[in-house]
Order: structure tokens, then C-alpha cells, then sequence
């Protein structure tokens, strides 16, 4: 069985089917940058991220656009109080947006159009709608007349009063249907402007990913991606004034949603002040946890953000980790022993049968690891059964470990080799963006330590090898004596 992805336009599982065989072209709703950028955000590039390894990883060419809303109520109202123009406001915060992503591990799409870039693409699109009657003028702004579409509605299922509830629109007695949006808007005093048929002014929001969506992937692109709470109206907007431009549907063939990111009852988000910015919480968390924390719940379930489910993630891919970290040892012990002749017999048969028994173990737990994992994956983007099956090889790797006798090295490296691939494609094991270079220099010298105070402990000189000990235990290292040899592992 092949991918299956969940689509909001038929509200089933589908398998997928890309329109250009052996191509992914995905288009995501970008920020409009006004304020930090906070957690709730960072689920869904993360998440997307996700998707685009693991797409990569089965052989496909992933193509994604995502689009920067640069002009706003919003950022004329933040650029209003602080007296500057909205172009700094905007580019203030999409720089952070870039920053926060970056240190993530979160690639950047291969096309990040800016509204204020592509003005005449969009105003295109508008006349195109003007033209085929879709659209109407009044005072300098254009709305669109949705009786003139027969399908609004189909995205959201909502009957008329959900939808004028849901859109929350305003009076406006120029319109011809209480539920018409604005494709174009006329300035106002001090706001950004741009010359238009209909005289000065500025795009509607929905209006700006229609055209941005159709100039660089065209009509009946694979997947469109966004939060929930865009449903309606925003997707909704997009695909009839898409489709109604175009004579083309469907506008994008799967519409894939993300939950929201709650603190509490209520959604994260900027108008609500309920927000944690994500270059705060890096500032306690390194960037592997932060994924793993959004891994471990499917895309489409509701998620809590606080403090505690922060340290369960912490705690639990610090474990992950610290087996990871301790099996390269494993092999690199394995490597500089074989390398420079100290072994001192070779092992008695029972004892390489053993290790190679072990091996054999460590090579089919990857194996279905790896099958695992592709199943979640597969089954509409789960990666929380895709790191369960990071988990079940880790324990693997662990058992193996402190099993107390000799592992086949070919075996270990690759249920490694394996743990690494598919917590890649999770963006786990990255190392620190800050300090990066340190970390390497930082495991030398506790592997000194620990075969300094072996030699210690060889001699009975217990006092100086438990103050090593002791030492390293204040230094967050905690060390295992096994019948193997000595262990160690980082704790905070």
C-alpha cells in the first residue's frame, strides 16, 4: 500500500497520486509577519519540513511555494504605533521568521514569494474575474459575487449562516451578497498603495495566494497546506476565485490541515496575546526537542503547549539520544581496538556466536524499524508511529548494549546507520546550531576522564577514580560500570 493522505476537500483518507508522476509540488500559507514568530507557527513548518524529507526520501522531486503576506492590517497597525512603515515591520519580522526556522532545521521553500512583489500578478488575476463577470467594482474596490460560483462551499461544508458566522464579515451595503469578499480595496490615507484599473489601493488576503499559487505551480497542484482555521474562509475564497479564473478544477487536488496548537482551552495565536515565541523557547530547548515534541502528535490532533509536555520531550529524546550517542562509541571502541592490533585473543566461538546472534537481532529490529516507520508515514503523514519505530530500535540498541558481552559491530552500526536515516528524515540528531564545533572536543574529554579513571580503578586508586566520578555527575555526565566497561550518558 502506497501513501494515503487525509483530504479536507472529501474528508477521507485518499491514496496519492501526484499530477506529474515522480513530482510533489506543494503550496503553503506563509506568515504574515507582524509579531514573533510563535509555536503554533512552528507546527505547521515543521510538520511540512517533515513531509518534504520524507517525500524526498521515497524518490520524489518536492517542488514548495510559500508565500509572504508583506502588506496587512495588521502590519499597518503595528507600523502605525511604533511610527515606522510597514515595509521595516514586515521585514523585521520575517527575518526572525527565517532566523527561528533556520535553527529548527526547517529548509526553506524553493519559491518564498512577497505580495508586495508580485502587485501586477494579482491584479491579473482580478481583471481576469472582472471580465469573466465574477467580479464587481464599487468605489474602488472589487469584490467578488459569490452566487456567481455554484460550488462555494464545498471545502468547508457549511451551510450560508455557518459560513456568514465563520467569516465574520461586516455591513456593507455596496455589496450584492452579504458574503462577498474583497479582491481589491482602495487606500486610505497613509496606508501602502499600489496603481490599479480601479485606482489606488491594495490586494484582498485571499486573493494574494490564488495568484501567487496559479504563477508558480499552475492549476491542480498536489498538496495545499495551512492551519484549520483556514478552512473557511480563506481556502474556501481561494478555491472559488481560482477555479472561477482559471475554468479549471480542481484548484489543488488534496487540501492537507494541520490542528491548532492550543495553551489552554483557546488557540496560540498573535490576537490573543496567548503566544510563545519560538526564539524563547529555543533559548531553553535545543532544536531536536522542539521537533520531537511536535512529532510525537499526528498533524491533524489537537495539541496542548506547555512546560510539561516540553520536558517530556526533552526527557524522552535525551534518551533516544544518549543510546545513540552510546552505540557510535561502541563501534568507534570496536574500530580503534581492531585497527591497532589490541585484541588480545580472538574470541572463543561461542562467544562470536553470540555476538553475531546479537548482530542478526540488531539487523532485523532496523529492518522493522524501517518498516514501521514507512507504514505511519505512509498512513497520512503519522510521525508519531514513525517515532515509535525510532523508539523500538533504540531499545533495541539499548538492550544490546548493556547486554554485558560482545555485539556484532556490523550489526550495531547498522541499526545506527538506520536510526540516524529515519530520525533525519524526523529532523532528530542535528547537531547544536550554537556550539556545534564544541561538542565534538566536549565527548574527547569525557572519554579521557573515563579511561583515565579506568586505569584508576585498575589500580585501586578508587578515591581519585570516584572523584572523577563525582566530578562529572556535577557536569550533567552520569557514568555506568557494566560488565562490558563503562558507560556514559548525558543528563540535565
Amino acid at each position: 500500500m502506497g501513501l494515503r493522505v487525509y483530504n479536507t476537500l472529501t474528508r477521507t483518507k485518499q491514496d496519492f497520486v501526484p499530477r506529474t508522476p515522480g513530482r510533489v509540488d506543494i503550496y503553503q500559507c506563509g506568515i504574515t509577519p507582524y509579531d514573533y514568530t510563535h509555536m503554533g507557527h512552528a507546527r505547521q513548518y515543521v510538520f511540512w519540513d517533515t513531509v518534504r524529507r520524507y517525500l524526498r526520501w521515497r524518490g520524489f522531486e518536492v517542488f514548495c511555494v510559500q508565500n509572504v503576506t508583506d502588506v496587512d492590517d495588521k502590519i499597518i497597525a503595528k507600523a502605525n504605533e511604533r511610527g515606522t512603515s510597514p515595509a521595516e515591520v514586515a521585514a523585521e519580522y520575517h527575518e526572525d521568521f527565517l532566523d527561528v526556522m533556520d535553527r529548527l532545521g526547517v529548509e526553506r521553500p524553493d519559491v518564498f514569494p512577497k505580495v508586495t512583489e508580485h502587485i501586477q500578478d494579482i491584479i491579473r488575476v482580478i481583471e481576469g474575474l472582472v471580465e469573466k463577470g465574477y467580479a464587481y467594482q464599487v468605489d474602488g474596490d472589487v469584490f467578488f459575487d459569490v452566487t456567481r460560483f455554484p460550488d462555494y462551499g464545498k471545502l468547508s461544508r457549511r451551510s450560508p449562516d455557518e459560513m456568514m458566522a465563520g467569516a465574520r464579515v461586516e455591513v456593507d451595503p455596496r455589496k450584492r451578497n452579504a458574503m462577498d469578499f474583497a479582491l481589491w480595496k482602495a487606500s486610505k490615507p497613509g496606508e501602502p498603495a499600489w496603481d490599479s484599473p480601479w485606482g489606488p489601493g491594495r490586494p484582498g488576503w485571499h486573493i494574494e495566494c490564488s495568484a501567487l499559487a496559479l504563477k508558480y505551480l499552475g492549476s491542480g497542484f498536489d498538496f495545499h497546506g495551512g492551519g484549520d482555521e483556514l478552512i473557511f474562509p480563506h481556502h474556501e475564497n481561494e478555491i472559488a476565485q481560482s477555479e472561477a479564473y482559471t475554468g479549471q478544477e480542481p484548484f489543488a487536488r488534496y487540501f492537507v490541515h494541520h490542528a491548532m496548537l492550543n495553551v489552554g482551552d483557546a488557540k496560540m495565536s498573535k490576537s490573543l496575546g496567548n503566544f510563545f515565541a519560538v526564539r524563547d523557547v529555543l533559548r531553553q530547548y535545543e532544536p531536536g526537542v522542539i521537533r520531537y515534541y511536535f512529532a510525537s502528535r499526528h498533524y491533524r490532533s489537537p495539541a496542548s503547549y506547555s512546560a510539561d509536555e516540553l520536558e517530556a520531550a526533552r526527557r524522552a529524546y535525551e534518551r533516544l539520544r544518549s543510546t545513540l550517542d552510546a552505540a557510535r562509541r561502541r563501534i568507534a571502541d570496536a574500530g580503534r581496538t581492531g585497527a591497532s592490533g589490541r585484541a588480545s585473543q580472538a574470541p572463543a566461538d561461542d562467544e562470536a556466536s553470540s555476538a553475531g546472534s546479537r548482530g542478526d537481532e540488531l539487523s532485523k529490529a532496523a529492518s522493522e524499524a524501517r518498516e514501521k516507520f514507512i507504514q505511519g508515514m505512509d498512513d497520512d503523514f503519522n510521525t508519531a508511529v514513525a517515532l515509535a519505530a525510532v523508539h523500538d530500535l533504540a531499545r533495541s540498541v539499548n538492550d544490546a548494549l548493556h547486554s554485558g558481552s560482545e555485539v556484532s559491530s556490523g550489526g550495531l552500526r547498522r541499526a545506527v546507520d538506520t536510526m540516524e536515516e529515519l530520525g533525519g528524515i524526523l529532523g532528530l540528531f542535528r547537531e547544536k546550531e550554537e556550539g556545534a564545533a564544541d561538542s565534538g572536543l566536549m565527548d574527547g574529554l569525557v572519554e579521557l576522564l573515563v579511561q583515565v579513571r579506568g586505569e584508576l580503578r585498575a589500580k585501586k586508586e578508587w578515591a581519585l577514580a570516584d572523584r572523577i566520578r563525582d566530578g562529572l555527575r556535577e557536569m550533567g555526565i552520569v557514568l555506568e560500570d557494566t560488565a562490558s566497561g563503562t558507560v556514559w550518558k548525558r543528563e540535565k
